[in-house]
């Protein structure tokens, strides 16, 4: 028996439900370059950078891009299927074949590992196409081990900041800015420590939702203790649940639909309405318990010069905060919030001027947004998810979605019907626009092949 052999043997299995990978055992004790390891060590490192982009949130046609660019440098020719949690695919070159399926045990978003990773691959043919195989597992190990930016505390008041500036820009004031403040602040904090501890998505998203409203509600009667706040500015509460929204997951589902990859993009949006589905629901219960019901918030009576000076800065800190809590550093969350500050201020100006309605307006915003971020991408080379997700996330309509359950929870189908077609329409037109760039300035987009 060989070496490599007798490693296989004495290898301890995984008592992960998701079994764990030891992917060293992929890589013989030879100080041979991966060019010229067999199919079985060179395709491991195609799919561990594929698995490892996936498990960044990005869609299926960056993960095979990258998986394909790597197999190109190694000589194999690369076939991958890839959903929002799994990868099958099969390397190959003249003489030999080798097929492999990987699987994540949750998924996420990482866009500062996202970035590396993009880095690593655009790198791979001058870089690290002479490492041993060996070499190239410890590099992915690497980044694998890399912590993230920010603790739960970190990522709370990063919804805080987030949800705050939204909840203005949905036309609420510093009464209903403040108890979210606090309410998405301590709910995304747990939503955190759940995570770190493994716990399960759905149990996650209800009982963060669930705490940020209670806390929305504690902050709300506290204020009204001692200053005379009338009993509409409630509303707000909607806004302690925005840190939820499936941005990630939702844009990327129709960005792979375009382009035909069925798979991911249906998983993916499968997800996403689950996720909003659990949020909403969540909300609507807690609602009921403490008798909000969602009001249309009382006018700030600021003037449309004000209102489009404040504007600005609040999309500037919504996308950055969003930014945030998807691991963005601190260059990347400016520059994302720099474009949402754009693009949507635009959106919303377009919107009250009723230039052009909302869905219409979401369309132009988006379009700004992917526009400025693949100008940015060519200069600076982040990715360009990274930029344009955080950038309109903050124009989803959560409000919309949220109301649409409230009242079709009550029975009042006509009005949840309609709050929910409006959410929907300007849903499909937020990836539209990001197609559309994508479409105008990317050349490897524009084509099938």
């Amino acid at each position: 028996m060989t070496e490599e052999g007798e490693q296989s043997t004495n290898l301890v299995p995984s008592d992960q439900h998701h079994m764990a990978i030891h992917w060293k055992d992929f890589a013989p004790n030879q100080d041979t370059p991966i060019k010229q390891a067999r199919v079985k060590a060179r395709a491991s490192i195609v799919g561990r950078i594929g698995i490892m982009m996936l498990s960044c949130g990005t869609g299926a046609w960056r993960v095979r891009d990258a998986m394909n660019t790597v197999a190109r440098v190694l000589n194999l020719t690369c076939s991958a299927d890839i959903g929002l949690t799994t990868i099958n695919f099969t390397c190959f070159d003249a003489g030999h074949s080798y097929s492999q399926i990987l699987a994540l045990p949750n998924t996420g978003v990482n866009t500062d590992k996202l970035f590396v990773l993009e880095t690593f691959v655009r790198q791979f043919g001058q870089k690290y196409a002479q490492l041993t195989i060996q070499q190239l597992h410890h590099q992915l190990d690497e980044i694998q081990k890399t912590p993230g930016h920010y603790s739960p505390i970190m990522k709370g008041l990063a919804a805080a900041i987030a949800c705050a500036s939204f909840i203005f820009l949905l036309g609420g004031g510093w009464i209903e800015m403040f108890c979210t403040f606090i309410g998405a602040g301590i709910g995304n904090w747990v939503r955190g420590e759940m995570g770190k501890r493994k716990l399960s998505t759905i149990s996650g998203i209800a009982i963060s939702v669930g705490i940020a409203e209670i806390v929305y509600f504690t902050a709300f009667k506290s204020l009204q203790v001692f200053l005379p706040i009338a009993g509409n500015h409630e509303a707000g509460y909607i806004g302690a649940m925005l840190f939820v929204i499936p941005g990630f997951p939702f844009i990327t589902s129709f960005l792979d639909l375009s382009k035909l990859d069925m798979r991911s993009g249906l998983e993916r949006l499968t997800y996403a309405i689950m996720i909003t589905g659990v949020a909403t629901l969540c909300g609507w219960l807690i609602a009921l318990i403490i008798h909000f019901q969602p009001e249309d918030f009382i006018s700030l009576g600021l003037s449309p010069f004000w209102l489009l000076f404040l504007r600005l800065p609040a999309s500037f800190f919504g996308v950055y905060g969003f930014s945030m809590m998807f691991n963005s550093s601190q260059k990347m969350a400016i520059t994302s919030g720099l474009i949402g500050a754009v693009a949507n201020t635009l959106r919303l100006e377009l919107v009250d001027f009723h230039t052009i309605p909302a869905p219409a307006a979401a369309f132009c915003g988006a379009l700004v947004a992917g526009l400025l971020a693949s100008m940015i991408n060519r200069k600076v080379g982040y990715p360009r998810i990274s930029l344009t997700v955080p950038s309109i996330v903050i124009m989803v309509p959560g409000l919309y979605i949220y109301r649409g359950i409230y009242y079709i929870g009550l029975n009042e189908i006509g009005d949840g019907a309609l709050w929910l077609t409006r959410a929907a329409l300007i849903i499909l037109f937020l990836p539209l626009g990001l197609f559309v760039a994508r479409y105008l300035l990317d050349e490897d987009w524009r084509h099938f092949n």
